[in-house]
């Protein structure tokens, strides 16, 4: 039988339409939904549904309609009996595969969310900085390329083997980028409104601790790989203290895919809008290993016939 890590996407899947199949087909998704809109005040479905894509965008909606959406694929995935031995979400997606093991009511999740997405709006207003995707050099690379360059600017996503997101002060990121450039790697710059994971947010992450800090965390149904270390762990205690530290800390993709496949999963599925996940999976892990997509519900017949 295979070992399933379902995984979470954050920012950067979204497209206009996303979930509308999934309300349409299951009452549960609509009552998601209404939760999200309930924890956010803000008319998610109208934006998931009709856009526009700018306005969907801006971090303060974009993250409780993403975890709306990942939730809804996650139900989706419950309702078919795939139960997985672990799960993982990258940057806000952490908060998804919180809710999926259970660790955090759905409720509790979109509450945390919404007030994340409120925060880093927040920050990156008071902070403006910018983000870069470096590819074709291995994360150590790109982190000693960043400790040459001065001004704030650090790695933020460890994505494959060969691509790291590098976030900080918009000038100290050029700088960064021109430098990868020289040596011969690409450099993309990102379309964000913030810098994300990195210190010029740090207000927001103080805020977001204390949040956190008043929340009960259940123990996990399995296995969770927090993103400030990549290792998977069932300790409900870890998984506070590590998801605190996240908004400033870097995403480690990299080691969790490396970490779940050591653990014996044998197969992802990347449950949320797009293949973000699935394409960094693939560049990840050994050629073989099984990477499927649920975006929407006529996903499923697919994957369970996968499975």
């Amino acid at each position: 039988m295979a070992k399933v890590a379902v995984v979470f996407p954050g920012q950067g899947s979204q497209y206009v339409g996303m979930g509308s199949a999934w309300c349409g087909a299951h009452p549960q998704a609509q009552e998601v939904f209404d939760l999200a809109e309930q924890a956010s005040g803000l008319p998610l479905a109208k934006l998931c549904f009709q856009g526009p894509l700018d306005e969907l965008t801006r971090t303060i909606n974009l993250q409780p309609a993403i975890i709306a959406v990942d939730l809804c694929c996650w139900l989706g995935l419950k309702q078919a009996g795939i139960t997985p031995v672990a799960v993982a979400g990258h940057s806000v997606g952490e908060y998804a595969a919180l809710a999926a093991a259970g660790v955090l009511s759905f409720e509790d999740c979109l509450k945390l969310i919404s007030l994340r997405g409120s925060l880093m709006d927040r920050d990156a207003s008071a902070h403006p900085g910018a983000m870069s995707a470096i590819m074709g050099a291995e994360p150590e690379a790109v982190a000693a390329l960043c400790a040459e360059v001065e001004g704030e600017v650090q790695p933020a996503n460890f994505n494959t083997p060969a691509q790291t997101v590098i976030t900080g002060a918009t000038e100290a990121v050029a700088q960064a980028s021109a430098l990868a450039k020289e040596r011969g790697l690409k450099a993309i710059p990102l379309k964000v409104s913030g810098a994300w994971h990195s210190p010029l947010i740090a207000e927001a992450g103080r805020d977001m601790a204390a949040a956190l800090a008043e929340v009960n965390f259940a123990a996990p149904a399995c296995l969770h790989a927090p993103n400030t270390t990549g290792e998977p762990t069932s300790d409900p205690a870890v998984i506070k203290q590590e998801l605190m530290k996240q908004l400033t800390a870097p995403v480690r993709w990299v080691q969790t895919v490396q970490a779940l496949l050591a653990g014996g999963v044998d197969t992802f599925i990347e449950a949320g809008p797009k293949k973000v996940l699935a394409g960094l999976i693939k560049k990840t892990a050994p050629a073989g290993t099984a990477v499927h997509n649920l975006q929407e519900p006529g996903d499923l017949e697919q994957i369970t016939g996968a499975l």
